[in-house]
């Protein structure tokens, strides 16, 4: 799980590549939990505040390139 800072220091295609990866993670972890596989339900939330932050700093971005 990245923090803020490493996000950060990223290219956008570096975070566009990490959000993809993280929805993917977040998509097989709902289907294990589904299925009552999940042997950590705390990831979900982990990979939920990942994608948020990655958003966040998306949305920093682009409105920094606004002004």
């Amino acid at each position: 799980m990245a923090k803020v800072k490493d996000l950060r220091e990223m290219s956008s295609e570096q975070l566009l590549h990490e959000l993809r990866t993280s929805q993917q993670t977040l998509f097989k972890l709902r289907v294990q939990a589904a299925s009552e596989r999940n042997d950590i339900p705390s990831n979900v939330k982990k990979l939920r505040q990942t994608i948020a932050r990655i958003k966040t700093v998306q949305r920093e971005r682009e409105l920094a390139a606004a002004r």
